[in-house]
């Protein structure tokens, strides 16, 4: 008897547990990663100029402005100061995309007022190119992106920040300009799509 009721308290736990865990409202996934971008959702995002961002074969697309020659941005509602982040990402070779961190403000995106982790494989000064954070963290070689699924996983804690490309760490850095901020995912031009995008504040 004591045996069956130790086997419903466990089974009483589990379900409870597993009741919080699948609550998608909350936008919340296993382990505090928060996901941004999955193959159904573009996710809730405010635009700073403007790009034919669409959901395509599973996949954030977009290959051109809709207005202007500025850069287009998804920018998030929310700002993050510690955080890590895992982005899945494609881009042809025409592409200029990045993954924005901690930017002062949110109407107005560029590297000056964010951390840009830069993907461009055909940067005219490939110092900051993929795999770099521009004006901040070279990378040399600089690796290419162009033609397959690439994921960046980036982490910034205090002035700490840290690149890794497909499992290759390109920019392990200290810098204390940017220390909060809302996120943005940039199309500049080309083919970009983002397949997944994840955050977990640390």
């Amino acid at each position: 008897m004591h045996h069956r009721l130790t086997m419903l308290a466990a089974g009483l736990l589990i379900g409870t547990a597993a009741f919080q865990f699948s609550n998608p409202a909350s936008g919340q996934s296993e382990g505090g990663w928060v996901t941004l971008v999955d193959s159904n959702k573009m996710g809730d995002w405010d635009e700073v100029g403007k790009a034919n961002w669409a959901m395509q074969d599973g996949a954030l697309t977009a290959d051109k402005l809709l207005e202007g020659k500025d850069p287009a941005y998804l920018v998030s509602k929310v700002s993050y100061k510690d955080f890590q982040i895992r982005a899945e990402f494609w881009t042809d070779e025409e592409a200029n995309s990045g993954v924005f961190l901690r930017c002062d403000q949110s109407k107005k995106i560029d590297a000056k007022i964010c951390y840009e982790v830069n993907i461009f494989d055909k940067r005219p000064d490939p110092s900051y190119g993929t795999g770099a954070i521009v004006g901040v963290a070279k990378v040399d070689p600089m690796p290419k992106a162009a033609g397959k699924w690439n994921t960046y996983e980036i982490t910034a804690q205090g002035p700490h920040l840290v690149i890794v490309l497909n499992g290759q760490k390109t920019a392990d850095v200290r810098d204390s300009t940017h220390l909060g901020g809302p996120i943005a995912l940039q199309y500049g031009s080309g083919v970009v799509k983002f397949r997944k995008v994840q955050i977990k504040p640390l």
